[in-house]
Protein backbone atom coordinates (compact mmCIF):
# COMPACT_ATOMS: atom_id res chain seq x y z
CA UNK A 1 0.00 0.00 0.00
CA UNK A 2 1.58 3.64 -1.23
CA UNK A 3 2.25 6.21 1.48
CA UNK A 4 -0.34 8.43 2.04
CA UNK A 5 1.42 10.62 4.71
CA UNK A 6 4.49 12.67 3.66
CA UNK A 7 7.73 11.38 6.00
CA UNK A 8 9.79 14.56 7.44
CA UNK A 9 12.87 15.34 5.64
CA UNK A 10 14.80 16.56 8.84
CA UNK A 11 14.73 15.31 11.91
CA UNK A 12 14.02 17.38 15.19
CA UNK A 13 15.80 17.19 18.12
CA UNK A 14 13.84 18.11 21.35
CA UNK A 15 14.69 18.26 24.86
CA UNK A 16 13.07 18.00 27.87
CA UNK A 17 11.42 21.43 28.66
CA UNK A 18 10.11 20.62 24.50
CA UNK A 19 12.77 23.62 22.90
CA UNK A 20 13.69 22.10 19.47
CA UNK A 21 17.37 22.42 19.20
CA UNK A 22 18.49 23.57 15.21
CA UNK A 23 21.24 21.43 13.27
CA UNK A 24 24.49 23.07 12.76
CA UNK A 25 27.48 23.87 15.07
CA UNK A 26 26.19 24.13 19.00
CA UNK A 27 29.24 24.19 20.58
CA UNK A 28 31.10 27.33 21.51
CA UNK A 29 31.06 30.53 18.71
CA UNK A 30 33.76 30.58 16.11
CA UNK A 31 36.31 33.15 16.74
CA UNK A 32 36.84 36.31 13.92
CA UNK A 33 40.02 34.18 12.87
CA UNK A 34 38.29 30.94 12.59
CA UNK A 35 35.39 33.14 10.94
CA UNK A 36 37.33 34.67 7.91
CA UNK A 37 39.70 31.89 6.91
CA UNK A 38 38.00 30.02 3.97
CA UNK A 39 39.23 27.58 1.55
CA UNK A 40 41.28 29.96 -0.23
CA UNK A 41 43.00 31.71 2.61
CA UNK A 42 43.93 28.40 3.94
CA UNK A 43 45.16 26.79 0.48
CA UNK A 44 47.73 29.96 0.39
CA UNK A 45 49.11 29.05 3.74
CA UNK A 46 49.38 25.24 3.14
CA UNK A 47 51.60 26.36 -0.04
CA UNK A 48 53.47 29.12 2.04
CA UNK A 49 55.20 26.64 4.24
CA UNK A 50 58.37 25.48 2.64
CA UNK A 51 58.59 21.68 1.63
CA UNK A 52 60.30 18.91 3.71
CA UNK A 53 61.88 15.69 3.39
CA UNK A 54 59.10 14.08 5.58
CA UNK A 55 56.37 14.65 2.97
CA UNK A 56 58.55 13.98 -0.34
CA UNK A 57 59.09 10.90 1.44
CA UNK A 58 55.36 10.08 1.87
CA UNK A 59 54.56 11.04 -1.69
CA UNK A 60 57.57 8.76 -2.73
CA UNK A 61 56.17 5.86 -1.29
CA UNK A 62 52.99 6.31 -2.46
CA UNK A 63 54.27 6.56 -6.27
CA UNK A 64 56.58 3.78 -5.57
CA UNK A 65 53.39 1.23 -4.72
CA UNK A 66 51.53 2.65 -7.60
CA UNK A 67 55.10 1.82 -9.66
CA UNK A 68 55.35 -1.64 -8.52
CA UNK A 69 51.50 -2.86 -9.23
CA UNK A 70 51.99 -1.24 -12.41
CA UNK A 71 55.41 -3.24 -13.15
CA UNK A 72 54.00 -6.17 -11.41
CA UNK A 73 50.81 -6.13 -13.26
CA UNK A 74 51.23 -4.26 -16.90
CA UNK A 75 54.26 -5.67 -17.66
CA UNK A 76 54.53 -9.36 -16.23
CA UNK A 77 56.95 -9.25 -13.76
CA UNK A 78 57.71 -11.28 -11.06
CA UNK A 79 57.43 -9.55 -7.24
CA UNK A 80 60.61 -9.73 -6.72
CA UNK A 81 61.90 -7.89 -9.89
CA UNK A 82 59.21 -5.50 -8.96
CA UNK A 83 59.88 -4.90 -5.58
CA UNK A 84 64.03 -3.94 -6.99
CA UNK A 85 62.70 -1.87 -9.25
CA UNK A 86 60.55 -0.18 -6.90
CA UNK A 87 63.14 -0.14 -4.32
CA UNK A 88 65.47 1.91 -6.57
CA UNK A 89 62.62 3.95 -7.48
CA UNK A 90 61.37 4.98 -4.41
CA UNK A 91 65.44 6.42 -3.26
CA UNK A 92 65.04 8.24 -6.84
CA UNK A 93 61.55 9.41 -6.21
CA UNK A 94 62.79 11.11 -2.36
CA UNK A 95 65.16 13.78 -3.99
CA UNK A 96 63.26 14.76 -7.00
CA UNK A 97 60.15 15.50 -5.57
CA UNK A 98 61.62 17.35 -2.61
CA UNK A 99 64.07 19.43 -5.24
CA UNK A 100 60.33 19.77 -7.24
CA UNK A 101 58.74 20.80 -4.61
CA UNK A 102 61.45 23.48 -3.71
CA UNK A 103 61.68 24.73 -6.86
CA UNK A 104 57.86 25.54 -7.17
CA UNK A 105 58.18 27.00 -3.20
CA UNK A 106 61.09 29.18 -4.51
CA UNK A 107 58.96 30.50 -7.73
CA UNK A 108 56.11 31.30 -5.15
CA UNK A 109 57.99 33.00 -2.42
CA UNK A 110 59.44 35.18 -5.17
CA UNK A 111 56.54 36.31 -7.33
CA UNK A 112 54.86 36.92 -4.20
CA UNK A 113 57.82 39.17 -2.63
CA UNK A 114 57.48 40.89 -6.69
CA UNK A 115 53.92 41.46 -5.40
CA UNK A 116 52.31 39.66 -8.41
CA UNK A 117 50.00 37.25 -7.50
CA UNK A 118 50.30 33.56 -8.85
CA UNK A 119 47.47 32.63 -11.50
CA UNK A 120 44.65 31.17 -9.47
CA UNK A 121 43.52 27.43 -10.23
CA UNK A 122 39.77 27.21 -11.48
CA UNK A 123 39.16 24.16 -9.59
Amino acid sequence: MAQTKRKRRTKHRGNAAGVVETRGRTGRKPTEDERKKDVRTKRAERYDRPPTWKSAANRAALATILFIVAVAVLFKQSLGAALGIGGFMFLMYIPLGYYTDMFIYRRRQAKKAQGTAPPRSKS
